[in-house]
């Protein structure tokens, strides 16, 4: 590669970098409330964005607050309502699924596994509940 080549990739590849970044600023990213102790649960809005509804006050841990949105969505589901309920709690979002409870550090990031649900909808830490194993041939 020449040095005029070798300025002009460079110079493409700074442009392609700036606009990356350009694109990223537009998305809307709707971080969690960080109050402290506060519990929400989240509502999706038409326009995209998230409006987030105080569920409850001084819950000392992540896991206070999903035991409150997993009564919510329990009582939820029993007058017909919504299965799966997404809430936040200090920053955090709080996924409530047909699989378990998993949190989140935004909306679209990996959801990492709180609780999971195990036979008639109750729930353990993950590797909490021994499996089944074969059993060795005598």
């Amino acid at each position: 590669m020449t040095l005029p080549a070798t300025i002009k990739a460079a110079s493409l590849a700074a442009l392609a970098a700036v606009a990356a970044l350009a694109l990223a600023g537009c998305q809307k990213t709707n971080p969690a409330p960080v109050d402290a102790g506060v519990c929400f649960q989240a509502v999706f809005l038409k326009d995209g964005g998230v409006k987030f509804n105080k569920l409850s006050e001084h819950e000392a841990t992540i896991e206070n607050c999903a035991a409150s949105l997993e009564g919510m969505r329990v009582r939820f589901a029993a007058l017909g309502g919504a299965e799966e309920i997404v809430g936040a709690y200090q920053g955090n979002y709080i996924f409530l699924l047909k699989t378990g409870i998993f949190r989140s550090d935004s909306l679209t990031g990996a959801r990492y596994p709180m609780l999971v649900r195990i036979g008639g909808g109750q729930l353990a830490q993950p590797g909490a509940v021994p499996q089944n194993l074969p059993q060795q041939a005598q």
